[in-house]
C-alpha cells in the first residue's frame, strides 16, 4: 500500500492546479489515465473567462452567467467563482502562463453569450499552454508524486472497511503498464476526473472523458445533481479523418457566420443575437436545421475575414483544416454539433467538499452550481481554478487523520477475459443509442427506451466485471454505464424544455428553476 497526504485523480487544470498548490505543505500523488498531458482541459481552445477590464464588471459577468445557465444557476455559488476570477488568472500569470497580449496589455476576446470582451487566452491553443505550462512544474516538484497510465477503480471509504464512518480513505488504481492493481491510502482524496462527453457518438472530448469521478463519487455514496444538461458545442469539426477537433466559439465571436449548403446563412431566424448568441441556442439551430433538411452537417465561414487575420487569431484551427484539405481562408468549415462539457455532476459545496468526508470535487466531475442548464463560455477553466483552491485551502485546513489498514485488491476468484470483444462492442452500442435517444431533442419514450437498454448493458457488464480481471477498457465501460444511467434517469425526471435540451413532452420552461438530484440509497460495501 503506498500512502499520502492528498490523492489526486485526474490531470488537467483542476488536478495540476491543486497539486502545486498542495506541495508546499503536503505529500501528493496525481493520477493520471495516460500522459500529464492528455487531459480535456488541453483541448480547450477558447480561453478563460474573467472580470479583467475596467470597461467591465462583476455583476455583468453574473448576469451573463445566469443568462446562459436559464435560471437554473446557485447564485451563491456564481457570484464565489466570479469574485474570485482575477486572483487566481493572476495565479496562472505568475506560473509563466504566456496569455497573448496586446498594446494595451492581456488580448481578451468575446465569446457567444458575453456582454464584454472578458476572455483571456492564449492565441487559440490556451488549453494547452496553460497545462503545459503546469505539467512541466509539476514533473519537477518533488512532493508531487505522478501515477501516469494508473486508472483508478473504485473509491476506499469506511463504509467498505466496516467502520461505518462513511470517510474516504484512498482509491484501488490499475497500473495500465503491468496490470497491478495499487492501493493508495490517502487522508483527503481529490476527484479532478472530468466529464463524460464519451457517452455520446460526437464529442469534443478527449478518450479519457468516460465520467469516471462521477460514477466512483456516486458508488460511494455522493449526490449527483443535474446530470442531463449535457453541453454539446455546435461546432466540431465534421470530417471523417478529424476526431473530436473543436472549432472553437471565438471563430463565431470574430466573425464566422454559419451558414446552409447553399450559403444561406440560418442564425437570425432562431434569435436576434444570430451568431453571438449562447452556445445552447446555436447548437439547438443547428441541431433542428440538419435534422429539418437531412443535412449532414453545416457550415462556419470566417473566410471573409482576410488570410493575415485568420493566421493570426486562429493559426492552429487553419493548420489543422489545412491538414484536412480544408483551406479555412478561401472556404467555410464543416461543422456539428458535439458533445462537449457535462453541465451537472458530483454535488459539492463552496469548499470542493462532496457528501463524503475526505472526498473533494473540482472541475467538469463536479455540479457546483455555477453552469446552471448550459454553461457560459469559458467559464469552466475559471471555475475548476477556483474550487481547486477552495478545496486545497479546506484541505489544508482539516486536522490530520489517521488511514486505517486498507485490504488490498483481491483476484483471487477472478480468472483472464475471454471475450475482450464484448467491451468495445457494448462500448460502441451505449454511445450510439444515447446519441439518437438522450441528445438535444428528447421524449419520454426515448428515454425509456434508452433506459432499458442501459439496464440490459449494466447487468451484462456487472457479471462481466464480477467474474474477469479489471481491464482499463472495462473500468471506463462500467463507469460510462453509469454515467449513462443517472443522465437518463436526470432527463426523466425534468418535466421541462431549458437550457440547450427540448423536450416535446414538456416543451415550456417551468415557472420555478429546480435541481434534479439522486443519490444510492446503499454505498456498495
Amino acid at each position: 500500500m503506498q500512502k499520502f497526504d492528498v490523492l489526486i485523480i485526474g490531470s488537467g487544470l483542476a488536478g495540476q492546479s491543486a497539486a502545486l498548490r498542495l506541495a508546499p505543505h503536503c505529500r501528493v500523488a496525481l493520477v493520471s489515465k495516460r500522459s500529464l498531458e492528455d487531459s480535456a482541459s488541453g483541448w480547450a481552445q477558447g480561453g478563460i473567462a474573467a472580470v479583467l477590464d475596467s470597461q467591465d464588471s462583476i455583476e455583468a459577468h453574473i448576469r451573463d452567467t445566469l443568462i446562459a445557465g436559464a435560471w437554473l444557476n446557485d447564485e451563491q455559488a456564481t457570484r464565489h467563482v466570479v469574485e474570485n476570477g482575477r486572483r487566481v488568472i493572476d495565479w496562472l500569470i505568475e506560473q509563466g502562463v504566456p496569455f497573448t497580449k496586446d498594446s494595451s496589455g492581456y488580448h481578451l476576446t468575446r465569446e457567444g453569450g458575453h456582454s464584454a470582451r472578458r476572455v483571456i487566452h492564449v492565441a487559440d491553443a490556451t488549453g494547452f499552454a496553460v497545462q503545459d505550462t503546469l505539467t512541466k512544474k509539476v514533473r519537477a516538484n518533488p512532493n508531487i508524486t505522478i501515477l501516469e497510465d494508473h486508472i483508478a477503480i473504485d473509491l476506499i471509504t469506511g463504509n467498505k472497511l466496516g467502520q461505518n464512518d462513511g470517510r474516504c480513505y484512498g482509491a484501488y488504481v490499475l497500473n495500465n503498464r503491468n496490470g497491478e492493481v495499487v492501493t493508495v491510502g490517502a487522508r483527503n482524496t481529490l476527484l479532478a476526473t472530468g466529464g463524460a462527453g464519451k457517452v455520446y457518438l460526437y464529442t469534443t472530448n478527449p478518450d479519457t472523458s468516460t465520467g469516471d469521478g462521477i460514477a466512483m463519487a456516486y458508488r460511494a455514496g455522493c449526490r449527483v445533481s443535474n446530470m442531463e444538461f449535457i453541453q454539446f458545442h455546435p461546432t466540431c469539426l465534421y470530417h471523417p479523418q478529424a476526431k473530436s477537433f473543436l472549432i472553437s466559439e471565438a471563430v463565431r465571436g470574430e466573425g464566422g457566420l454559419l451558414r446552409l449548403p447553399d450559403g444561406t446563412r440560418f442564425m437570425l431566424e432562431h434569435d436576434e443575437r444570430a451568431e453571438l448568441a449562447p452556445r445552447d441556442v446555436v447548437a439547438r439551430a443547428i441541431d433542428f436545421e440538419m435534422k429539418k433538411r437531412g443535412l449532414d452537417c453545416v457550415f462556419l465561414d470566417i473566410s471573409h475575414k482576410g488570410e493575415e487575420f485568420i493566421r493570426g487569431h486562429f493559426p492552429n484551427i487553419h493548420a489543422r483544416c489545412l491538414e484536412l484539405g480544408i483551406d479555412i481562408t478561401q472556404a467555410p468549415i464543416p461543422v456539428v454539433p458535439a458533445a462537449h462539457y457535462t453541465c451537472g455532476g458530483i454535488v459539492s459545496d463552496l469548499h470542493g467538499r462532496t457528501d463524503v468526508p475526505g472526498l473533494y470535487v473540482a472541475g467538469e466531475a463536479s455540479c457546483t452550481g455555477l453552469h446552471g442548464a448550459n454553461r457560459l463560455a469559458s467559464n469552466s477553466l475559471l471555475e475548476c481554478l477556483v474550487f481547486a483552491e477552495a478545496a486545497v485551502n479546506d484541505i489544508l485546513g482539516q486536522k490530520k487523520t489517521a488511514i486505517p489498514a486498507l485490504p488490498l485488491w483481491d483476484e483471487s476468484r477472478v480468472t483472464d477475459a475471454d471475450e475482450e470483444v464484448v467491451i468495445s462492442h457494448n462500448w460502441d452500442e451505449l454511445r450510439r443509442f444515447m446519441w439518437d435517444y438522450v441528445g438535444i431533442v428528447r421524449t419520454t419514450k426515448r428515454l425509456k427506451r434508452a433506459k432499458h437498454r442501459i439496464g440490459l448493458l449494466m447487468r451484462e457488464i456487472d457479471e462481466f466485471y464480477a467474474n474477469f480481471r479489471v481491464s482499463h477498457d472495462l473500468i471506463e465501460l462500467r463507469n460510462l454505464v453509469v454515467t449513462a444511467d443517472l443522465i437518463v434517469r436526470c432527463a426523466m425526471q425534468r418535466k421541462e424544455s431549458r437550457g440547450l435540451h427540448f423536450s416535446r413532452d414538456y416543451p415550456d420552461m417551468a415557472a420555478k428553476a429546480k435541481n434534479t438530484t439522486l443519490r444510492r440509497r446503499q454505498p456498495v460495501r
